[in-house]
């Protein structure tokens, strides 16, 4: 009898577990239809509406910057360093003298020549005066005449050697890099130092031909650096070169770019903008809200579709977009967006059709044509 007991209660406590359990399981899935019924949770973005704004057209490129006048100084004639008249970024006038070589040999031969040519000055007078006596005779005048032109020249040749072993700037603006020192031995066409005329800046830059029909000189030029914000400064486009380049079909167009900061330094990298008279209207959404992928550019907008209680709310739907240029932090959606759409700008990343969308837009910055955001 009291085996039959424990079997009784052994029985009813399993059927007892399995009546729980078999509670839980009807429990959860009930949970899964009702879950299948209502769809996934919705994601938390952030959201902008498109805009139609007018941006003005520019033609883009990158140049280097170049000054009007630069030369590499080097020496006529070789010779010893004797002085040197100047230091690494001195700021020359025209004409100053900046390194004069050694010349005591020459001098000493000017010497020589010039006391003999004084001597032959005097004996051409002399012999002039007496030949209108008829002391002398006028073959002697012609000897004497040619002998004071000869050592003339002679002198004057000698003088032109001395002034060629004198280095001089042949232009006002600012030297480089001293690379020569005292007493060192200069053979012809050593650079000594290089010079480049200030404040007159131009910006060369090249563009496609198919673009030559519409440059123009006179049009206004915007150069920007790499990495910083805004405008290094305006100028307008001075020369446009003839000839296109036969191997990369490319015209050179020069600028010129005033340097009232003095930011600017011969073979800086620029960013060139080259404003064109027209302007266009585009849409215009954040550049956060493009996906890049290797199949194309798409964007996700908030659409109102009915939920599975029959509620309208607010769902994802991905539209593939073709995008021009940018400005700032938007981008034209030259193909694929309308006017006044609701874009996902942040969280976009972790979307697909139809997941339900909890817009949150607190905190985040409003996009800007230029921004300008604050160190911390």
């Amino acid at each position: 009898m009291r085996y039959v007991i424990v079997i009784l209660g052994l029985v009813l406590l399993i059927g007892g577990l399995v009546a729980i359990k078999g509670s839980q399981i009807g429990m959860l899935i009930g949970m899964g239809e009702a879950m299948k019924k209502s769809g996934p949770p919705p994601e938390v973005v952030s959201t902008a509406i498109t805009q139609k704004q007018v941006w003005e057209t520019t033609l883009s490129a990158v140049g280097s910057v170049v000054t009007a006048k630069g030369v590499a100084l080097s020496n006529d004639a070789p010779g010893l360093v004797s002085r040197i008249h100047f230091e690494s970024g001195d700021t020359v006038k025209q004409g100053a003298v900046l390194v004069e070589l050694d010349t005591s040999v020459e001098r000493a031969q000017l010497a020589s020549l010039q006391a003999k040519r004084d001597l032959a000055q005097i004996s051409v007078k002399r012999s002039t005066a007496l030949a209108t006596s008829g002391a002398v005779a006028q073959s002697q005048v012609d000897a004497d005449a040619s002998s004071f032109k000869s050592l003339s020249a002679d002198a004057g040749a000698l003088s032109a050697q001395i002034a060629r072993k004198v280095i001089r700037a042949p232009f006002s603006g600012k030297l480089g890099i001293r690379q020569v020192n005292l007493g060192q031995y200069l053979s012809p066409g050593t650079t000594v130092t290089t010079l480049e005329a200030e404040k007159a800046i131009f910006v060369d830059f090249s563009l496609p031909q198919q673009e030559l029909a519409k440059l123009r000189v006179g049009m206004t030029v915007r150069a920007m650096q790499s990495g910083s914000t805004g405008a290094l400064g305006e100028g307008t486009i001075s020369a446009i070169d003839p000839a296109v380049d036969p191997i990369t079909r490319n015209i050179k167009v020069r600028a010129s770019l005033p340097d009232i900061e003095d930011k600017l330094r011969p073979g800086m990298f620029l960013r060139i903008d080259v404003v064109m008279p027209e302007k266009s209207e585009v849409v215009a959404v954040p550049q956060t809200a493009i996906v890049h992928a290797s199949y194309g550019d798409s964007v996700f907008t908030g659409e109102e579709k009915p939920g599975p209680d029959g509620k309208p709310r607010k769902v994802a739907q991905q539209h593939f977009v073709k995008v021009g240029a940018a400005r700032g932090d938007f981008i034209a959606v030259v193909d694929g967006l309308k006017e006044n759409q609701e874009v996902v700008t942040a969280g976009a990343f972790k979307l697909r059709n139809g997941i339900p969308l909890t817009v949150n837009n607190k905190g985040a910055p409003p996009p800007q044509l230029d921004p300008r955001p604050e160190n911390r």
